[in-house]
């Protein structure tokens, strides 16, 4: 989801829906953004155009489901990182036999999270029925995925209002697109409260200190939380003496790349993210990487606490738990060896870094 401020300009990505060859789509998409240029730019608004036929999006081809935000191919996070900025949608169809286009489900359905609370209007076209029909069945597609139809639209008969390939100069429908954004930025600016607090589905947990949430960390998060990661390993650059450390020198893309291998845990109080923790299975072991607690909120037990979580999570076919951490990281070493921690050997230990290792406590 969009995370820009209250106040901040909105971005509304035009969506050109047909991908066949000899479409009216790029030309009534150029025909939208052309008549209501003049508005956008009074009102600090930004217009993108995404063309599905450029992007080329394959058939779905994620191996999880789009819920989790766990992207595999780079044709996934591309699409992602672009719906994800804008703060509204204007989508330019067809009508392909009472329905919608194929391509424009098929870019739907690539993702979640990144659609909500996000509204959305339409530009159709088509013979009889202007492709209202198409419009129709789109918007029970994107109120599954909590956006926002607004009432304004356009409709265009081809034969009335299109002539070689471009549509006609029309004063009164150039006044019916300034509509459409109009409505669509009033409704994005209400709306956007939903995109920028915590998750809805955030759950509250009863930790050390009062106001946090815990939740699977999304796509959204992942530009949040690689500055924490940075500011959390500036600390253990010192300790340590090196800049040469892996998450100083993870990129945006590294971190998402991430999510496919490692499950990962943001915790947030009262809507700031201040603490966070990934782990996955290796051979026999559960294991815990990026355990970070902002510094203004170490000391409250922020860290102890989202270990034992994080602990807690480990599958049942794992025995034991695992982490590393700087060789000098003496503070983090006693935070481990107080949790039930050890120091081990162990042949993939990084250079500069100590292993250790707890055994897990299974209930009978």
């Amino acid at each position: 989801m969009s995370s820009k401020a209250a106040g901040a300009p909105l971005n509304v990505l035009v969506i050109v829906a047909s991908t066949r060859p000899g479409r009216l789509g790029p030309a009534i998409a150029d025909w939208f953004v052309g008549a209501t240029l003049p508005e956008a730019e009074r009102r600090g608004i930004t217009i993108d155009v995404a063309d599905l036929a450029e992007l080329g999006l394959p058939l779905l081809d994620e191996p999880e489901h789009p819920s989790s935000g766990s992207y595999v191919h780079e044709h996934t996070r591309a699409w992602s990182r672009r719906v994800a900025a804008a703060d509204a949608f204007v989508v330019v169809t067809p009508e392909y036999n009472y329905g919608m286009p194929a391509a424009l489900k098929n870019a739907f359905d690539f993702l979640y999270h990144e659609w909500a609370w996000k509204p959305v209007g339409f530009v159709s076209y088509g013979n009889t029925s202007a492709g209202t029909r198409s419009v129709q069945m789109t918007k029970q597609v994107v109120t599954t995925l909590k956006m926002m139809p607004i009432g304004a639209t356009v409709a265009l008969r081809i034969a009335d209002s299109t002539r070689n390939g471009q549509v006609i100069e029309s004063a009164g429908l150039d006044k019916t697109a300034r509509g459409v954004l109009l409505e669509l930025s009033q409704v994005a600016a209400a709306m956007r409260p939903l995109r920028t607090r915590p998750h809805r589905d955030d759950t509250s947990v009863s930790g050390p200190v009062e106001g946090l949430t815990l939740t699977i960390a999304r796509p959204d998060d992942l530009a949040e939380l690689l500055v924490l990661q940075r500011c959390c390993w500036v600390q253990e650059a010192l300790a340590n003496d090196t800049l040469d450390l892996r998450p100083l020198r993870e990129t945006l893309d590294d971190l998402r790349a991430s999510m496919s291998t490692w499950q990962l845990w943001c915790v947030r109080r009262h809507g700031r993210l201040v603490a966070a923790v990934r782990a996955r299975t290796h051979k026999r072991a559960w294991l815990i990487g990026r355990l970070m607690v902002a510094p203004d909120q170490a000391g409250n037990g922020i860290g102890s606490w989202l270990l034992s979580y994080v602990e807690e999570q480990a599958p049942e076919e794992t025995t034991h738990h695992e982490l590393f951490t700087g060789h000098r990281s003496t503070r983090n070493i006693r935070l481990y060896e107080r949790a039930g921690y050890a120091l081990t050997t162990a042949d993939d230990t990084p250079d500069g870094s100590v292993h250790l290792t707890k055994q897990r406590q299974l209930i009978a």
